[in-house]
């Protein structure tokens, strides 16, 4: 396992398929797990969050399989008692199932670990208690048990999409009908399109309105396709498409579904705002990035919380202030990501100032070097490998064994890209 990692300065080029998408793999495992029959479900790269998720399911009955790049899902037949949910660090694991669990009318505790016991759910735990479901902290340890109920879920429109997403998944097995309603439109929308578009495959009927409201029949059985492929991950294939506009010869990302519901897709529109060269082949499958000269710019981090940190990197290779917006959901990752991205860009010699809700970035066009500390934070590891790419300086990264939360064959895929 690596602990440390020492990277050189300068720009990277190269060829890169990205794994599949986290949030995706998540989605369908929940769905595949809820269903009548085996599913079979093709996908790159197990991650720590996908083995949580996977680890979860089988404590509350399902059968899982994975086997290379295979994960096989025999569906969940009955209700469990006393089941230890090891959730790991996964705030998607833990959100999701929590609902799925009163709805399946299971009985158990989920495993917290890193900061996920600190990250707040008390709108959440209350929403659940008001529809059936008893739920107890303890230090690391989320004590559930009781029946979910149908009926009418109120949920405030600046909490996490997860939220909506774990609600969508658990109320179709419900009795009788239900409703959920935003009181205004959700941030991170696209994550529950995701979910949507899963919800669909699977053969779930419910209805829309407004982005702020979903109805939701009860008494329905999921039904994905027997055999099934997750796509690529945008989130982390955002880390080497930043490289590319940080290259002259570029970066190509392949494995990439041009048309997904993914939010983070918006990463080439950020970097063709930036001034990058983006070139899509969508019969390919692939997106090319070079470098042209970058132009400081305002982004608004409401809908792309995960990209902030690779962004705020390429704002240091872009001369002038450039300013991140409506990013306070950041201070509740798995680090606090603006406090960390401001001292990851500090320990490499740029200047970030920190804000409430964002950070004000003051780009050079170049950055020193130094040693980056990871935080333990997943895509602040991976934003330091894409600030290499502005050094003159080498880099060593501290705890750089973080990324396997998400994206475990990073280092891997980093070290083809030549320099």
């Amino acid at each position: 396992m690596r602990n440390d990692i020492l990277l050189s300065p300068g720009e990277r080029s190269g060829n890169i398929k990205i794994p599949s998408s986290k949030s995706a793999v998540h989605r369908l495992l929940i769905c595949a797990a809820l269903g009548k029959e085996r599913v079979w479900l093709q996908f790159d790269g197990l991650s720590k969050d996908i083995a949580a998720t996977a680890a979860c399911l089988q404590a509350l009955g399902a059968e899982i399989r994975i086997e290379e790049n295979t994960i096989t899902v025999a569906p969940i037949e009955t209700s469990v008692k006393n089941a230890l949910l090891p959730c790991g660090e996964s705030g998607s694991t833990l959100r999701f199932l929590l609902p799925v669990a009163g709805a399946l009318e299971a009985e158990g505790t989920f495993k917290m670990e890193g900061r996920l016991p600190e990250r707040p759910m008390q709108v959440y735990e209350e929403l659940l208690h008001t529809h059936g479901m008893e739920i107890r902290r303890c230090g690391d340890a989320l004590h559930f048990s009781g029946r979910l109920k149908s009926g009418e879920y109120p949920v405030p429109g600046n909490i996490s999409s997860q939220y909506f997403s774990g609600l969508l998944m658990a109320l179709p097995l419900l009795q009788d009908d239900s409703r959920i309603v935003a009181e205004r439109t959700p941030e991170s929308a696209p994550y529950i399109r995701m979910t949507e578009d899963a919800l669909a495959l699977s053969g779930i009927a419910f209805w829309e309105k407004g982005e702020t409201e979903w109805a939701i029949p009860g008494r329905q059985r999921f039904a994905l396709p027997s055999r099934l492929s997750a796509e690529g991950d945008w989130s982390n294939a955002a880390f080497f498409l930043c490289m590319g506009a940080l290259s002259e010869k570029g970066v190509t990302v392949g494995g990439l579904n041009l048309s997904s519901s993914q939010g983070d897709r918006e990463i080439v529109e950020l970097l063709i705002r930036f001034g990058a060269e983006v070139d899509l082949l969508p019969a390919e499958n692939t997106v090319t990035v070079r470098k042209r000269d970058l132009c400081p710019m305002v982004i608004d981090a409401a809908a792309v919380p995960d990209l902030v940190p690779v962004l705020s990197v390429l704002c240091c290779g872009a001369c002038g202030e450039s300013r991140i917006v409506n990013a306070g959901r950041l201070r509740l990752k798995e680090s606090d990501r603006l406090a960390t991205t401001a001292k990851l860009i500090a320990s490499l010699g740029g200047e970030a100032e920190e804000q409430p809700d964002g950070l004000v970035i003051h780009g050079s066009g170049t950055l020193r070097g130094g040693i980056a500390d990871s935080y333990n934070d997943h895509r602040i590891a991976m934003s330091a490998a894409v600030a290499a790419c502005l050094c003159r300086e080498s880099v060593t990264v501290t705890g750089a064994q973080c990324v396997e939360k998400s994206y475990p064959a990073f280092w891997d895929d980093y070290g083809r890209c030549s320099g």
